[in-house]
């Protein structure tokens, strides 16, 4: 008697329980990240954070998520998985990828140095498609790599979609979990954290100019990482020295790159003077002066993004111009046209996970074959 009167009790719990489950999954990743602002500054010696804006909301990491893939690719040095003059192979499906890129073939083959370069100066996509597969295996399994380094690392609210940041309805990340990353690159590895002060490089007889231009005008300011999409803003993770004390800032959700160099300046200089930064400031720095989110871009409160963003990460201005001329689908149909079309024959990997299929479908997207999609 005891069992049949608790079991419609049980069972109502277990399909509450279920329903709540499944509701917070599906809000997890229903529209999780946005195009907002943010922005924090940390002190290095000792952790404070000075300057804390929105550094808990979700965000696309845009290129900033390279920063787990160099996180990687340094630890494989460190270990002695890779070399840095070893040759990476490169696969149609890192040739393809979206710009910016170096314009690698299939059937080449890449240092491992040059690719670290690479990201760092032109935030170069194929890139870090390479790194991803040469550590990996495929890119799908490399970002299974970078979301439990992630968790390693105390990135609790990260979680990554691709090797390069390309845009991803499953892509999210804070303000303050890339400031994580950030100080952990030059924790972790001091002897490489000089690349992320290079500002320009050969490869192949050509010089690859660098997008981070603050590192031009700021001074002691020695790296790190920029990122741009549609979907994110203008993105920048930066550190710099004053008088033996360094600083970690990140800026997220940037309406300009001009206009998110100027409000890291900002955070510096008040950060090294023990002042926060007046949080208007960095909600200016987001805000759209009008509202355009029919045109794809950010709405005049800084946060909805219309569907048709490009599927550039990090471009430079005259990039961005570009692909907006060129652009006229979805991110998964640019991905596919390159994917199927620009090589015959290449073959694209296969999803990794049935969630991005799931996801995309539920909001009426396409999702290209490819594994750990960097394309929506």
């Amino acid at each position: 008697m005891a069992i049949k009167s608790n079991t419609p009790a049980r069972a109502a719990t277990w399909r509450q329980g279920l329903l709540a489950l499944f509701m917070s999954v599906a809000g997890s990743f229903a529209s999780v990240a946005h195009a907002g602002y943010a922005a924090i500054v940390i002190n290095e010696a000792d952790g404070q954070v000075i300057t804390a804006v929105n550094a808990d909301e979700p965000n696309h990491p845009a290129s900033l998520a390279k920063m787990m893939t160099l996180y990687l690719a340094f630890q494989a040095v460190q270990n002695g998985t890779l070399k840095m003059d070893q040759e990476l192979a490169v696969s149609s499906w890192a040739a393809n990828k979206a710009p910016t890129k170096l314009d690698l073939r299939n059937g080449q083959t890449i240092t491992v140095e040059d690719c670290v370069l690479g990201m760092i100066t032109k935030s170069a996509n194929d890139a870090a498609t390479v790194v991803a597969e040469g550590l990996g295996g495929s890119e799908g399994h490399f970002v299974e790599m970078m979301n439990a380094q992630a968790q390693l690392l105390g990135m609790s609210n990260t979680h990554f979609a691709n090797a390069s940041g390309l845009p991803s309805p499953e892509d999210s990340t804070t303000a303050r979990d890339m400031s994580k990353l950030a100080m952990a690159l030059y924790h972790d590895f001091p002897q490489y954290s000089h690349y992320f002060s290079t500002k320009e490089f050969m490869f192949r007889g050509q010089l690859v100019r660098g997008h981070n231009n603050l590192m031009d005008k700021y001074p002691g300011m020695d790296g790190l990482k920029t990122g741009f999409t549609n979907a994110a803003g203008f993105n920048l993770a930066s550190t710099a020295v004053k008088d033996g004390r360094r600083l970690f800032s990140v800026v997220m959700g940037g309406r300009t790159a001009s206009v998110r160099d100027k409000l890291m300046a900002r955070l510096l200089d008040d950060g090294f003077e023990n002042q926060e930064t007046p949080p208007e400031l960095v909600a200016q720095a987001g805000e759209a002066p009008a509202a355009v989110g029919a045109k794809g871009r950010r709405t005049a409160k800084g946060g909805v993004v219309a569907a048709k963003a490009t599927a550039v990460a990090d471009a430079t201005t005259a990039g961005r111009r570009h692909h907006r001329r060129t652009t006229g689908k979805t991110d998964t149909a640019v991905a596919a046209a390159t994917c199927s079309k620009k090589k015959k024959g290449a073959t694209c990997p296969a999803s990794t996970t049935a969630r991005s299929t799931k996801v995309a479908a539920a909001s009426g997207q396409k999702v290209a074959s490819a594994g750990g999609s960097p394309d929506k």
